[in-house]
């Protein structure tokens, strides 16, 4: 997996949506079409799972996790202080294969740069990914 997808499963792993998506209905079918009502039963229930991801608050999860957490982390401002909320290996290493993943084209030698665009760039893909951010974090 990566490693972005490794934090919006952390992410939404931690998230507690207010409902549970509906189940999608059973129509009776012949054997020969099972499979084939099988498919329509997954793809109904895809657009609910989809609804609830995106009612997901992050900074709300976030919040949670950085209350919980016995250290001082600053996910609102520091890439290495959110992966660590979220027990992601915050390495040098997994921050550059992140950056990767996120088309970084700077130097990634300079991680310093390097860390304040992947932090703004995070919170971005996360509200493209269904995740509800506050504007001052996606500016």
């Amino acid at each position: 997996m990566s490693i972005f997808g490794t934090i919006v499963s952390k992410l939404f792993g931690h998230a507690k949506p207010d409902e549970t998506p509906p189940a999608p209905e059973a129509v009776p079918t012949p054997a020969a079409t099972a499979d084939a009502a099988t498919a329509d039963a997954t793809a109904a229930a895809a657009p609910a799972a989809a609804a609830v991801l995106s009612d997901v608050d992050v900074a709300a999860v976030l919040d949670q996790l950085a209350a919980s957490n016995s250290q001082k982390l600053d996910w609102r401002h520091s890439i290495v202080d959110t992966m660590k909320l979220l027990d992601v290996d915050s390495s040098l290493e997994h921050r550059k294969q992140l950056a990767a993943e996120l088309k970084y084209d700077g130097d990634t030698n300079d991680s310093a740069s390097m860390n304040i665009w992947l932090h703004k760039q995070l919170m971005q893909a996360l509200a493209a990914n269904g995740g509800k951010l506050p504007a001052d974090l996606l500016g």
